[in-house]
């Protein structure tokens, strides 16, 4: 069930970001008086899920959801429609129009994703804030996963540096330290500040591990105890506070994970605080390694702030908001390409749909979406032929020099530019096999 609300979320989001898309090509289009023959929310290779003719445009749902396109007289796109392209140009067809009348029609959508990455930014801020813990808030100091403990980080240790800059936001950390090339890590460990250097070769490892190799040490007081759970039948009730398994100290939940899991083929003898008193329980883990309790939330250990935004303040800082999702973009694609071994981290639609969550959530649903939406203007500006970018790379050689680009150059650029993106496509998309 969860696989399925993941995909749905990105099928909506896709849906929604691919028409609006397309919309920024076919308005200009009509305004400039361009035949206009198809618009397809998807792909339709020999068939299509929905159709229907309005006016000289035929309206569809293709069946193959790896993009939407909006098929123009005169043009070569996706349909590589020779023969249309054989005959004399017409005065409705798009090589007819002046080539400014033609970068306008091929940047509309990359526009259109721009303005809506910010607008849909701009409403999440104004609508939920922005929710962060104060670095000095995670009194605790940090669980170190493995990745973190093979940096030379530690339980316990409290971040109040990155290369000597204070930290400010938690929640920034693992991602700071990933894309800004970090040398070291300050941190303060048993009222010492020791600082710890971060070696390039475990760079590519980090980023694999999804930005959740540091997180806050959470005191493991249990909040809920399952019916008829091991954890039940062993006596274990809300309240309990987690002391040792198996003699290990295990206060806090990261600790109490790795122990059951450490254990989890072993008798389990669990001491918690119960009130003033001490309580030992004996315990073992079900069929399917889970003891069968829950613990508070992070929230009620933490306090966390909110930055709340006016709705005309949401915009400035909507727009600061998708410089940044752009910035840090581009420092992940530059991180993929000087990283050893970072090429690995890319992922297709299996790792996207795994960002959405297995719970519909609307906040993240629609963050994901305004990121999706930056990234995609982004990669549709590059300049490789078959994408919009390409397109406009050879408009604006047309603008500059005055000499047009042979509709055949365009044609086998085109066939270069689809090889080299399902190439990438394909290899993308292999991600599922690597989970």
């Amino acid at each position: 069930m969860e696989i399925v609300i993941q995909f749905g979320q990105l099928l909506l989001s896709l849906s929604i970001l691919i028409l609006l898309h397309e919309m920024g090509h076919f308005i200009p289009a009509k305004l400039f008086k361009t035949k206009v023959e198809k618009f397809y929310l998807f792909f339709d290779p020999w068939f299509s899920l929905f159709k229907v003719k309005k006016g000289e445009t035929e309206y569809g749902i293709g069946w193959l959801p790896l993009g939407g396109y909006v098929k123009i007289s005169g043009m070569i796109d996706e349909s590589m429609d020779k023969e249309q392209m054989k005959q004399p140009p017409q005065p409705w067809e798009f090589r007819s129009k002046p080539a400014w009348q033609r970068l306008i029609i091929m940047a509309g959508g990359v526009t259109v994703n721009v303005i809506l990455g910010v607008i849909i930014y701009s409403m999440v801020l104004f609508v939920w804030g922005e929710k962060y813990l104060p670095a000095e808030n995670a009194k605790y100091g940090i669980a170190a996963d493995s990745l973190a403990m093979k940096m030379g980080l530690q339980d316990e240790d409290k971040i109040v540096a990155i290369d000597n800059i204070r930290v400010t936001e938690f929640n920034k950390i693992p991602i700071d330290i990933i894309l800004n090339n970090t040398q070291a890590i300050q941190v303060e460990r048993n009222g010492e500040k020791i600082s710890i250097p971060v070696k390039e070769e475990i760079l590519s490892q980090l980023i694999k591990g999804k930005n959740s190799f540091i997180e806050p040490l959470i005191p493991c007081d249990v909040d809920t105890v399952l019916v008829g759970s091991e954890a039940e039948k062993a006596g274990l009730k809300k309240g309990d506070k987690f002391v040792s398994i198996n003699g290990v100290e295990t206060p806090f939940y990261q600790q109490v994970v790795r122990a059951l899991r450490n254990f989890k083929d072993e008798p389990l003898t669990i001491v918690v605080a119960r009130g003033d008193s001490a309580q030992t329980l004996n315990a073992k883990l079900d069929d399917k390694g889970k003891l069968g309790f829950g613990p508070k939330s992070i929230d009620q250990h933490f306090e966390y702030k909110t930055r709340e935004y006016g709705f005309f303040e949401s915009f400035p800082a909507g727009l600061k908001k998708g410089a940044e999702t752009l910035e840090n973009y581009l420092k992940q694609i530059k991180f993929i390409f000087t990283v050893k071994d970072a090429h690995e981290s890319i992922g297709g639609f299996y790792t996207i749909s795994k960002a959405f969550g297995p719970q519909w959530d609307w906040h993240h649903f629609w963050s994901l979406t305004a990121f999706i939406s930056i990234v995609l203007a982004f990669m549709n500006l590059l300049p490789i032929p078959a994408l919009d970018g390409g397109y406009i790379m050879f408009l604006l050689f047309e603008m500059i020099t005055r000499i047009k680009v042979p509709d055949k150059v365009i044609e086998y650029a085109n066939y270069v530019g689809f090889f080299l993106l399902m190439s990438l496509l394909l290899y993308a998309n292999t991600d599922f096999l690597r989970h």
